[in-house]
């Protein structure tokens, strides 16, 4: 997520803006004039025209037969990529047995004392019953075989994200090289991180364990980098006058000042890592992920709520951990005789568990919570589904929204012709930043007609749009609510830290229980998961809105309605615009996977892909999501860049 700066810029006259604005849509009016006669006649139609389709699906084909037949035989398999895949597996098989070895008591210990020792007993006491939490819930090896593949994947992140992190923030070339790769990194949905790799790994753990390492890797290397930047230029200065050389500024100096970057970098690794560890399943990776996909499959709620809740827990956790390892900046290491202390009894709890016998989690101490919530949902399904006087049933709610919102606006959309669908990206992209900015857009959207899925792909724009809608209406009712009431954010917080560490996969859970499947559940799962950040973005833009400007506006007697809509809100406008950016990249993150609730369009593609083995279709479907996500975002993204150089 962008940090939001403390000040708050002054927004330009309104006639200028307007100015400029009228004269951007003047061009592209002309431009329309003359180019849409011309698309009409030469290419008929609303949908995109065949004509400028391209068939990719034949060389896809033959690239992924190729692959396969020469996966056991071509030396860049044999020499290359299979020692990488038997690095990571044997890698995450040493942590498992590691783990299996210790016995739940010592892990459960073992966690208990870093989180003592890193945040104090009350997040060791967190920490031990979460443990306990997932082997009562029946999910111990589960639970062992998702830390193992987040260990490997957490260190291979770190280190990958850290070097290229120090590549950027050492060399202003690199930086410009590495940022548009990490800002399309950092706008693809999970899912489409699983299609390269299992072309080249194939089903199983290397291919998740790699997805993740790619889907994890540029938070620290953005936080790195802007540790690195951000040091104290008079502390470099004076280490400098010192007659150092520049690896020993790098190490006693930059470093050093950048431990507050580096471990939040940590802590957004480990949470994107879990996050996608998860997904991951859907490749073979196995885990609490596989337990919740294999429940979802079947529409089993009981069974996917039990391997939920340990994922949540271990999310929240870790975020808490490292969260405090990093208010801490490395406070850790002042004494070192406590982490003995600790390592001590870890090993002696270890120990004694071993020669006790509990090392498996015993079967008498499991709680099965699978039939009572799947006798809940069957009770749901009979009471609240349908039928309910006056509100009606949450099935009614679904259908409704389905067919008067997401039916209309779909069926809208694919109305549209296809050249008047690029009109609009470039009048939207144009308007809030730069030619380049409406050109990348338009040339995102032309390349998703060009693979031959505009329809799928407008299915799942329809759907993007309609949850983005509520999610900005309640985020931004919520957030202004939040901003202007101390009390109610203070209340509010603990539940958007709980919503903002939950894994993509497990919304689809309470979704599925509540709504059935389709695609009314897959928006409503997205809007939950968008939640958190516009509320957070929303009310920190309003608070940090200059103090000077509401007392002025109070000492000619505004009313705090009007101190809101002619103060906060215009001088809060590059946080509400990263809001609505964030809202857009995190919806989209979730609608995709909403492919697996019945939400169908390129989602549904590419676990159809992935399911069945046909590459092709899995791979189109991943590419037409880059391109919607990277055109969304330039249409949405508030950079400093493109709000300052307006007039370009």
């Amino acid at each position: 997520m962008a940090p939001i700066t403390a000040t708050a810029r002054k927004p330009a006259p309104p006639g200028i803006l307007a100015g400029r604005a009228v004269r951007k849509l003047l061009v592209l009016a002309l431009a329309a004039a003359i180019l849409a006669p011309i698309a009409a006649t030469q290419w008929p139609g609303t949908p995109w025209p065949a004509a400028l389709t391209v068939d990719v699906s034949g060389p896809l084909g033959r690239a992924s037969d190729w692959i396969i037949d020469n996966r056991d035989s071509h030396p860049l398999f044999l020499y290359f990529f299979g020692h990488v895949s038997n690095v990571v597996v044997i890698a995450v098989r040493a942590v498992y047995l590691a783990l299996l070895a210790v016995g739940w008591a010592g892990v459960t210990a073992i966690g208990a004392l870093v989180a003592w020792r890193v945040a104090g007993v009350r997040l060791a006491a967190g920490t031990a019953a979460a443990f306990l939490a997932c082997g009562l819930l029946g999910m111990w090896v589960p639970t062992l075989q998702t830390l193992a593949l987040m260990v490997v994947a957490v260190l291979a992140s770190v280190v990958v994200g850290a070097l290229l992190g120090l590549a950027a923030g050492l060399s202003d070339r690199m930086d410009r090289v590495l940022r548009p790769v990490l800002d399309t990194m950092q706008v693809l949905p999970a899912f489409a991180y699983l299609l390269p790799v299992v072309l080249v790994f194939g089903i199983g753990v290397p291919a998740a364990v790699l997805a993740t390492v790619v889907y994890a890797a540029p938070p620290m290397a953005r936080l790195t980098s802007l540790g690195l930047r951000g040091a104290d230029k008079e502390v470099l200065e004076a280490v400098e006058s010192l007659g150092t050389t520049a690896r020993q500024r790098l190490l006693t100096a930059r470093i050093p000042l950048a431990r507050r970057e580096l471990l939040l970098g940590v802590n957004q690794t480990i949470m994107m890592a879990l996050s996608m560890a998860v997904i991951a399943s859907v490749v073979g990776a196995g885990g609490l992920g596989d337990r919740v996909y294999q429940a979802l499959a079947s529409v089993d709620v009981g069974a996917a709520l039990a391997a939920g809740i340990p994922i949540v827990l271990l999310a929240v956790v870790l975020d808490r951990v490292t969260g405090a390892a990093g208010e801490r900046l490395g406070g850790a290491g002042k004494s070192p005789v406590t982490w003995l202390y600790a390592l001590v009894v870890g090993a002696a709890v270890a120990l004694a568990g071993r020669l006790a016998g509990l090392l498996d989690w015993p079967d008498g101490w499991e709680v099965d919570i699978a039939e009572p919530v799947n006798r809940a949902v069957d009770w749901m399904t009979a009471h609240l589904y349908s039928g309910v006087p006056v509100v009606g049933g949450t099935a009614d709610w679904a259908a409704r929204f389905t067919s008067w919102v997401l039916n209309p606006l779909r069926d809208g959309l694919q109305w549209l012709p296809w050249w008047s669908v690029l009109l609009i990206v470039a009048a939207l992209a144009w308007l809030i930043g730069t030619w380049r900015t409406a050109l990348t857009a338009v040339l995102a959207m032309a390349a998703i007609g060009v693979l031959g899925v505009w329809d799928p792909s407008l299915d799942t724009l329809s759907q993007v749009l309609a949850a983005v809608a509520v999610t900005l209406v309640v985020g931004f009712a919520t957030g202004v609510a939040a901003a202007r009431s101390d009390r109610f954010a203070r209340l509010l917080r603990p539940v958007l830290d709980v919503f903002q560490t939950m894994p993509q996969f497990v919304y689809l859970i309470p979704v599925v229980a509540l709504f059935g499947v389709g695609r009314a559940p897959a928006v409503a799962a997205a809007v939950v998961y968008a939640l958190p950040a516009v509320v957070r973005i929303t009310a920190q833009g309003l608070r940090q809105v200059d103090p000077a400007a509401l007392e002025s506006a109070r000492s000619l007697g505004a009313t705090g309605g009007q101190q809101l809509r002619q103060v906060q809100l215009p001088l809060a406008r590059p946080a509400l615009l990263l809001a609505v950016n964030q809202g857009v990249v995190l919806v989209l993150a979730v609608v995709i996977i909403g492919g697996l609730v019945g939400g169908g369009a390129l989602g549904y593609q590419v676990v159809f892909g992935l399911a069945q083995g046909d590459l092709a279709t899995g791979l189109v479907a991943g590419a037409a999501i880059v391109c919607l996500g990277l055109m969304l975002d330039r249409v949405t993204q508030p950079t400093e860049r493109r709000t300052t150089r307006e007039g370009a």
